[in-house]
C-alpha cells in the first residue's frame, strides 16, 4: 500500500538524512522507479524532501538527520496526513506507523493532522471511470474539512439547474479519478462530485464534525448504493460453450456458475434495467438462452416478434 511506504519512506530518511533511489528501494523492497515517485511524492506535497545533484547525491530531508518528526511544520503534517492518511482503509501496520508519527508531532498540531488524515480516501472499484481536474475546489475542501469550516458550493446535478448549498465538508474522495465530497447539509448527508462544482467558498462559521464519522465507513454506504444503482437486473443465461468466453468478456458483469447437462454453460448476467439487459442479451439469441427471469424471457419474444414484423418472416 502505498501510504506505508511513504511513511516508511519518510522515517529512513528521518534516520539517514539523504539517501538515494537505489537505496531507498533495497531497503523497502520495490523497485527504483518505486522508490523515485515516492519521493517525488513526498517533496510535491509540502514535505522538505530535495534532491541533491552531483557526486554523493541523492534525496535529502532537510533538518540535520532528524530521527524524529517534531521539526516538521504544520502546514507540513497536514501536507503528509492529506498524502497519506485515511482512517478507514488500508492495513494495520500503515494505521499503526500513521498513529506513530502522529504521536510524533508537537501536541500544537496534532488535531489539523488527525483530521487531515481522516479527510481523503482512494478508492479503485470499478463502477465509476470518469477522471475530472478538479485541483483548486479540491484544495479549498481539504482546508475546510481539516479547519472545519462551513462551505458554501455552487452545484449543478444531473439533469438539474445549478444552485448554492451551504454543506459543512467531512470528507474527500478519490475514486479512479473522479473526486467526490461527502458531507452533511441541513437536508442530511450527502454526496457531492467535484467535476459538478463551479465554486467552493469557505464562510466564517465552524463546526464539530460528528464523533462516530468514519470516512471509510461512510463511503462504503456510498459505494454499495451506487453499485446497486447499477445492477439492479440480473439474468441466468445458457451458452453455447465455444461462445461462452467471448459471451463473458462482451457483458460487463458475467459469472460462470455451471456447466449444464447438454455441455451449455449457465451464467449469470447482471445490468442496470430489464430493458438493458434484454437489448444486449437479444444479440447474442443464435448462442444464447435466457431461462430465468420469465419476464425477460417475455420482453425478448415480444422484441423478437417486434423485429419480424418489421423485416419480415
Amino acid at each position: 500500500m502505498r501510504a506505508d511506504r511513504l511513511v516508511a519512506t519518510l522515517l529512513v530518511m528521518q534516520a539517514r538524512g539523504r539517501v538515494t533511489a537505489a537505496e531507498l528501494a533495497r531497503e523497502l523492497e520495490v523497485s527504483v522507479a518505486t522508490a523515485r515517485r515516492d519521493l517525488v511524492a513526498l517533496s510535491s506535497a509540502g514535505i522538505p524532501v530535495y534532491p541533491q545533484p552531483g557526486r554523493g547525491g541523492g534525496w535529502q530531508l532537510l533538518g540535520e538527520g532528524r530521527t524524529d518528526l517534531s521539526g516538521l511544520t504544520s502546514g507540513e503534517a497536514r501536507a503528509l496526513f492529506l498524502l497519506l492518511g485515511t482512517r478507514g482503509r488500508g492495513s494495520p501496520e500503515a494505521r499503526g506507523a500513521l498513529r506513530k508519527v502522529l504521536r510524533a508531532l508537537p501536541e500544537t498540531f496534532r488535531g489539523d493532522a488527525q483530521a487531515a488524515a481522516g479527510a481523503v480516501l482512494e478508492d479503485d472499484a470499478d463502477w465509476e471511470r470518469r477522471a475530472s481536474d478538479t485541483g483548486a475546489v479540491r484544495e479549498v475542501l481539504a482546508d475546510a474539512i481539516v479547519e472545519r469550516r462551513v462551505v458554501r458550493i455552487r452545484y449543478a446535478p444531473w439533469n438539474r439547474e445549478p444552485g448554492e448549498r451551504i454543506v459543512r465538508p467531512l470528507g474527500l474522495v478519490d475514486h479512479r479519478g473522479t473526486w467526490y465530497l461527502i458531507a452533511d447539509a441541513d437536508a442530511g448527508r450527502r454526496t457531492y462530485r467535484l467535476d459538478r462544482m463551479s465554486d467552493a467558498d469557505p464562510l466564517v462559521e465552524r463546526f464539530e464534525p460528528p464523533a462516530d464519522f468514519d470516512l471509510g465507513d461512510a463511503w462504503a454506504e456510498v459505494a454499495t448504493a451506487a453499485a446497486g444503482a447499477r445492477r439492479r437486473s440480473t439474468a441466468i443465461v445458457l451458452v453455447e460453450p465455444e461462445s461462452a468466453a467471448e459471451f463473458c468478456g462482451w457483458a460487463r458483469e458475467a459469472e460462470r456458475i455451471a456447466v449444464e447437462p447438454d455441455g451449455r454453460i449457465r451464467v449469470r448476467v447482471a445490468g442496470p434495467s430489464d430493458d438493458a439487459i434484454t437489448r444486449a442479451v437479444a444479440g447474442w439469441a443464435e448462442v444464447a438462452e435466457v431461462v430465468e427471469p420469465r419476464e425477460l424471457r417475455e420482453r425478448l419474444a415480444r422484441l423478437g416478434a417486434a423485429a419480424v414484423a418489421r423485416y419480415g418472416g
